[in-house]
Parts: C-alpha cells; sequence; structure tokens
C-alpha cells in the first residue's frame, strides 16, 4: 500500500537581515570551530535534554565493504569506492554524533543494484529510510524497478540522477515524466542530483513541477548552488529561491562541503541558508550529511555541528533549527522516526 505524504502547515520564518552579505563574519579555521564546536555540543546536550528533538540525517550513503562487495554485494564495474562506506562505520558515526536517523540515498557504486542497501533498510527498519536510484532506460523498465522498490522492499524516496538519462535526453522525456508522475501516485518525493549546476536542470524541474503538482520534490546540496562571484552563480541561486513558489519542493542543506568556498564551518553558506529559509520556510528545509564523503572533509560529527554554527550567525530561532535537524524530513516520512 502506497504510503502518502501529508502536507506540512506554512511555519512562520523570523524576519531575517535585508542584507544577507552583513552576516559573514570571517572564521579562523580550525581551531576556532573546534573551540566553537565544543561549546555548541555543550549547548546542544542542554537543549537536547529539555526538548528531546530528534536528529535526523536527511542524506547520506552505504556501501559494502570490501569483503562485502567480494562475498554478497558487488560494486558496479568502474565504481568501486575510494573511501569507507560501510554499515558498521556508518553506525558508529551515527552514535558518536547522536544523530538519531538517516535517509539512506542509494550510491552509484551499486548503481541500480538495490540489494545491499534493502538489506540495511532490514536490519535497521526504525532507523533508516530509503531512497532508490531511478533507472532511466529506454524500454521503460524503470517505472517497474520503482514500484516494485516502494511497494516490496519499503523505499520511500527516489532520485533523480539527470547525468543516467541516455545522451540527448531529458528528465522530461516520456520515461522521466512516467517516472515522476508514478512517484507522486505512490507517495514518494522524488530528489534531483544537479551536480553539474542548477541552471542546466531548471526548466526539466520546472515542468515536471507544474504538470505533476502532487509530486514532492527534494533539491540535493542545496542544488549544488555555491555563494555566487558572477552572473552565472547569481542566476542559478536567483533560480533555486524562485522554486519556492512550487509548495512540493523542499531543500536539502546538505553537503555543506561540496558547495561552501571555505572551510568547516562552512560560514559562508550563512547568507545562503538565510535566504532560503527565508523563501521556503524551515520546515521545507532539511540537513543531510553526504556521509561518507562527509567524513574526510570535517567528520561526520562536524558535518552536524556546522549547520548550528551557521544558524547562529543568521540567526535561526531554535524552532526553525529543530526543523531543519530533522522535524521536517520526520514530517516528510511520517511514522518513519516517532517523536522522543
Amino acid at each position: 500500500m502506497a504510503v502518502r505524504l501529508k502536507p506540512l502547515l506554512p511555519l512562520s520564518v523570523v524576519p531575517h537581515n535585508s542584507n544577507p552579505s552583513n552576516l559573514f563574519f570571517p572564521f579562523s579555521k580550525k581551531s576556532h570551530f573546534q573551540a566553537s564546536a565544543a561549546k555548541m555540543a555543550a549547548n546542544e546536550v542542554q537543549s537536547k535534554a529539555s526538548s528531546n528533538a530528534k536528529i535526523i540525517d536527511s542524506h547520506l550513503h552505504v556501501w559494502a565493504s570490501a569483503e562485502e562487495a567480494a562475498d554478497k554485494y558487488p560494486y558496479f564495474p568502474g565504481q568501486e569506492p575510494t573511501l569507507p562506506g560501510h554499515l558498521q562505520f556508518l553506525l558508529q558515526c551515527m552514535e558518536e554524533a547522536h544523530v538519531d536517523g538517516a535517509l539512506i540515498v542509494q550510491p552509484i557504486n551499486h548503481k541500480f543494484d538495490h540489494s545491499l542497501v534493502t538489506s540495511v533498510l532490514k536490519k535497521h527498519p526504525s532507523k533508516f529510510v530509503g531512497c532508490c536510484l531511478a533507472n532511466p532506460a529506454e524500454d521503460g523498465s524503470g517505472v517497474k524497478q520503482l514500484e516494485h522498490l516502494v511497494l516490496k522492499d519499503g523505499y520511500r524516496a527516489v532520485r533523480f540522477n539527470p547525468y543516467l538519462w541516455p545522451s540527448g535526453q531529458q528528465m522530461t522525456n516520456e520515461i522521466g515524466k512516467a517516472m515522476f508522475s508514478k512517484a507522486g501516485e505512490l507517495g514518494v518525493p522524488v530528489a534531483f542530483m544537479c551536480m553539474k549546476g542548477l541552471n542546466l536542470h531548471i526548466s526539466e524541474i520546472e515542468k515536471l513541477c507544474k504538470e505533476f503538482p502532487s509530486t514532492v520534490v527534494l533539491l540535493d546540496h542545496l542544488a549544488f548552488c555555491k555563494p555566487p562571484t558572477n552572473d552565472e552563480e547569481n542566476q542559478a541561486f536567483s533560480n533555486l529561491l524562485k522554486l519556492s513558489r512550487f509548495p512540493q519542493v523542499y531543500v536539502k542543506f546538505s553537503a555543506l562541503f561540496r558547495v561552501s568556498r571555505l572551510p568547516p564551518p562552512y560560514q559562508d553558506l550563512a547568507p545562503l541558508l538565510s535566504q532560503v529559509v527565508s523563501s521556503f520556510g524551515a520546515n521545507r528545509v532539511m540537513w543531510g550529511s553526504d556521509f561518507p564523503f562527509v567524513v574526510p572533509e570535517c567528520g561526520y560529527k562536524g558535518a552536524k555541528e556546522s549547520v548550528s554554527l551557521i544558524a547562529n550567525e543568521i540567526p535561526l530561532s531554535s524552532s526553525e533549527l529543530e526543523w531543519i535537524m530533522g522535524r521536517t524530513v520526520m514530517e516528510l516520512f511520517q511514522g518513519q522516526w516517532l517523536p522522543s
């Protein structure tokens, strides 16, 4: 039986600085980050003890260890990982960072073979939700695959990677529309990975949102919008903010190391987060780590702490931060992570 998404009520957003560029305060790299992080962590323990708010990671990956790949879950040829991303490592990182649950996004390392992620979902059904990878094969088999992964294996989201579409074709082709429509029927959000820039895909996303308004959309990693330094980047970020006019669109404030131009805690993203929250509302924004890629960048725990440090500079209210750090994704996937 398909799980239907419950529409969210608008969240009143605290007014933010009208000139976000004034929000940036230079950070003195690692030592300042560690000191601030320690202070923030202490405050977080106190805050969490009083509110018991769950922390949910909206974007991470898990793949087989070398032993598991050799035995049961082979990597897709040419997509062998260069760093560890196995389940035990993930669980250890989440425990150390006090993260309660996560949305696992099918990694390209296993491409359309979802068996490893499916096994993780079955082992930890109350901890993880699965986001499968859409297969845009020209024979249309991806539509049935999507239906099977949702109805039989329990996946509750699907990722559209535009670079997997046949050469010269867009996500708005017949296959793309069929999968996007099917996702809406099944009540599962579609996540877009615009790694080469939002400007390349904005027209496709807008067309799909207009034609299928019941399909929820997630924009991975701020839609890969960096702090703008030229007209093209300004246009991309403007396009991102304009997508807020579609009530079905949500933004992942995830993989901060991919979009920031600074070392952790990625404080140049404060103006971007301020504007995204002002446009979408905090109840349409969600934090994600992009584990395991984030581990060598700032550590998994550092990825979580960076968001609170950035939020303090805007500033966001404690309620808004609670939405971003877990409540938004919990509302999207209702019944998965029960409040404490």
